[in-house]
């Protein structure tokens, strides 16, 4: 004799439905929301319902919801200064990092000058829910920057508590299956560091510098501060460290070349890599198109960053 077929196999979201049992016309299901927002969780419950609710033999449905808790790497990216190009990097590195496989999230940290949403080409406001913000997807990452929540051209005149406290809100924002999340800090060695780290215990932390000895000078401080609090120092990154001319393809060193890589060998930390004085990278990061969306010009140095994570960072194997 056969066996009548179970019509709750035919449900949707079969990838997330984790126990059913059809008895007396009562479906009981459970479902795994892990990753979803409160909203997508809702959907996806109403979802079920109806369509066990649809089939022959239910009279009734009941959904149980469960959701584990997202393992989330939190990485620092600093500098001992500004201008050295250090958001340019965190951006193209969160999307190198996605294009390996990676769920990514980038929280634009440097309170005074958040740059992300120029260099990601997304200004749109991110919504809330629950008094927690829904971070904006772009080039395959999700994203929250200060620089959302204020008109263009306005200056943040924030004082420590006020940013550290702001800082928290982009933390605790609707972060989702996230598995890497890269902040940018801003520059040199405050009260955002401080409170990030007091806070949120980065699994480590990358420092950006260019080439000559008074961008390493602050390089070493910032160093120092992570050192001081216990964050590994995952590596060190040289930045604008060659200029190929143009017209005839001449190489040269405006601000030196070397430099970062001879600092990170005498303190003990890993060298990820050198990046150019690029307009290619230049012309990108205005048009709000990510390089590292087009090329591997990234790659290399996410893939180490990934290694030297594995690796505990400071004192690991030079890459």
């Amino acid at each position: 004799m056969a066996h009548p077929v179970d019509p709750l196999t035919e449900l949707p979201h079969d990838e997330r439905i984790r126990s059913r049992k059809l008895a007396g016309g009562v479906a009981t299901i459970i479902a795994d929301a892990t990753g979803l927002s409160e909203t997508e969780g809702k959907q996806l419950e109403a979802e079920i319902r109806s369509a066990a609710l649809a089939m022959p033999g239910v009279s009734e449905a009941r959904i149980a919801m469960t959701a584990a808790q997202t393992a989330r790497t939190l990485i620092a990216i600093g500098s001992g200064k500004g201008g050295v190009g250090k958001s340019t990097v965190s951006a193209n590195l969160a999307v190198a990092l996605a294009k390996a496989g990676k769920k990514v999230g980038l929280i634009d940290a440097d309170v005074y000058g958040p740059s992300q949403p120029t260099l990601l080409g997304k200004h749109d406001k991110p919504t809330a829910e629950n008094e927690k913000l829904i971070p904006v997807e772009a080039h395959g990452i999700k994203f929250l920057s200060l620089g959302q929540l204020v008109s263009p051209g306005h200056a943040l005149a924030w004082r420590g508590p006020m940013a550290t406290g702001a800082l928290a809100n982009l933390m605790d924002a609707q972060w989702g299956d996230t598995e890497l999340l890269i902040v940018d800090l801003p520059p040199g060695t405050g009260d955002v560091q401080l409170s990030l780290i007091q806070r949120s215990r980065p699994a480590g932390a990358v420092i950006v510098s260019t080439p000559q000895d008074l961008s390493l000078i602050d390089a070493r401080r910032a160093v120092d501060l992570f050192n001081k609090t216990s964050v590994p120092v995952l590596g060190i990154i040289e930045n604008m460290a060659t200029y190929a001319c143009p017209h005839c393809g001449e190489e040269s060193h405006p601000f030196g070349t070397g430099g970062a890589e001879a600092a990170a060998t005498e303190m003990g930390v890993p060298f990820l890599g050198r990046l150019p004085l690029s307009l290619a990278i230049r012309e990108a990061s205005d048009a709000g198109r990510p390089l590292a969306a087009e090329a591997d010009t990234f790659a290399t140095i996410a893939d180490n960053l990934m290694k030297s994570l594995k690796q505990g960072g400071q004192h690991a194997p030079h890459p």
